[in-house]
């Protein structure tokens, strides 16, 4: 039965992850001019999401269900008491564009896949170069694969024996600081749509800084906690460090060569899926058709959790935006200027949230909903929701990267928190530091 099941989807999966496919190809459509609504994004996105609901763990129907209910809840109260005027069919826009760039890095799994180990990591090594190099594969690979590198080299860890504490924590770490900078991840994703005119070299001119401080604190931290003399680690091999290296650098040459009127979210929704396509066609259309039909049946239905707690917290911005503006004529926000100390207790409320077992992503949204940013502080606003998600994510028991280490290895994701409380409060620190230095540099 199980076999069945692995290799034949239900008629409700398959048509789920048809549906999320579908709804991507719209997104690049739209991309490139054709006459697309992009309400009929968000319906495939929706429908496959309602397929899937009773797959979902419950604790992620519960968070999505609740906030997806108070957002449209919202949404009525400021229809009904305020007369807002509201465009119900576009209600379901909000994160579209975040979960079609999602869906695009997904394909990223069918690069290279055929070449067995192509994309592993290389040479073990021990104690503390041991712990940095596994950090620095996780951090760097999983700036383009995000969570599934986690499992790469996880796996590759645990041939040696079950994995230690300090393993878990570089991994944890490697992941999780990688949202301070990486335009492939979901992170990133979320601040460009919700602040457009950012700056995203000035973000990525402090990001890649401090998330290189994640690392140098993460092997400082764990030599003085553990005898790393027999903690085994995973290196890069070349060739793993070169597909990272050039997905960057293609995405950099789009945005600021071939179409420099789209979005970096845009741009990766499109060229990612179009490199797989690509790199798989010289083995023959059947094959690369037959490898996108696979993803399409079991890899897109699996991005179920990450779709939906996306799109529930686009309703909920939606709804919280929308009653705001109708309570109190566009004339209220949570701070009259967004500058250094408001960025500071923003940044130690999502934290605080995320330890309290809320994605980043919700306290991103709401605070968003709550704030009018001019153009000169958008930036600002970026750095800050990025490194809560980083360090929030690192400290959450709840988030992803704890979840899954937890669901794969039997780690616990309370314990995972507490050995990494020192580590947030060093890390948060640096941020609070970088938040006064890039309030004084944008004034």
């Amino acid at each position: 039965m199980t076999q069945q099941t692995a290799g034949s989807p239900s008629p409700r999966h398959a048509l789920a992850g048809g549906l999320i496919l579908a709804a991507l190809m719209l997104q690049v459509g739209r991309f490139a001019g054709l006459p697309l609504s992009p309400h009929w994004v968000s319906y495939g996105f929706w429908i496959a999401v309602l397929l899937l609901w009773l797959d979902l763990p419950q604790r992620t129907r519960q968070q999505s269900g609740i906030l997806a209910g108070i957002g449209l809840l919202l949404l009525v109260v400021a229809r009904g008491y305020y007369s807002a005027d509201i465009a119900w069919y576009g209600i379901f826009d909000t994160n579209t564009y975040v979960v079609a760039m999602l869906v695009g890095v997904s394909f990223i799994g069918l690069i290279g896949a055929n070449r067995r180990g192509s994309r592993g990591p290389g040479h073990r090594s021990l104690g503390r170069r041991g712990i940095a190099s596994t950090w620095l594969s996780v951090h760097l690979l999983g700036s383009i694969l995000n969570l599934s590198t986690v499992f790469m080299v996880g796996d590759r860890l645990q041939r040696s024996g079950p994995l230690t504490l300090p393993q878990y924590l570089a991994l944890n770490r490697g992941l999780s600081s990688a949202a301070l900078w990486s335009p492939f991840f979901a992170s990133m994703g979320v601040v460009m749509v919700l602040v457009p005119e950012m700056e995203f070299t000035t973000v990525l001119a402090v990001g890649m800084p401090l998330a290189a401080c994640a690392g140098l604190i993460t092997v400082i931290d764990l030599s003085r906690r553990f005898d790393l003399t027999e903690v085994s680690g995973v290196s890069l091999s070349p060739t793993s460090l070169l597909m990272p290296v050039s997905m960057a650098s293609l995405v950099m040459l789009f945005h600021y060569g071939l179409t420099p009127d789209l979005t970096i979210v845009s741009i990766i929704t499109f060229l990612l899926p179009g490199i797989a396509l690509l790199s798989n066609l010289p083995k023959g259309p059947k094959w690369t058709l037959r490898r996108v039909h696979q993803h399409s049946l079991h890899r897109l239905p699996a991005m179920r959790g990450e779709i939906t707690l996306f799109l529930c917290a686009g309703m909920l911005t939606q709804g919280l935006s929308t009653f705001i503006a109708a309570a109190t004529g566009n004339e209220w926000t949570l701070f009259a200027h967004f500058g250094a100390g408001a960025a500071v207790m923003s940044f130690l409320a999502i934290v605080a949230s995320a330890m309290a077992g809320l994605h980043p992503i919700i306290g991103v949204s709401v605070l968003a909903s709550m704030l009018d940013l001019e153009a000169s502080r958008q930036t600002l606003f970026a750095f800050v929701a990025l490194a809560a998600w980083g360090v929030g994510t690192s400290v959450g028991p709840l988030s992803g990267i704890n979840l899954s280490l937890q669901g794969r290895y039997g780690i616990s994701g309370t314990h995972l928190m507490k050995n990494n409380l020192g580590y947030a409060l060093a890390m948060s620190a640096l941020v609070v530091g970088a938040i006064l230095l890039l309030d004084a540099w944008l004034a």
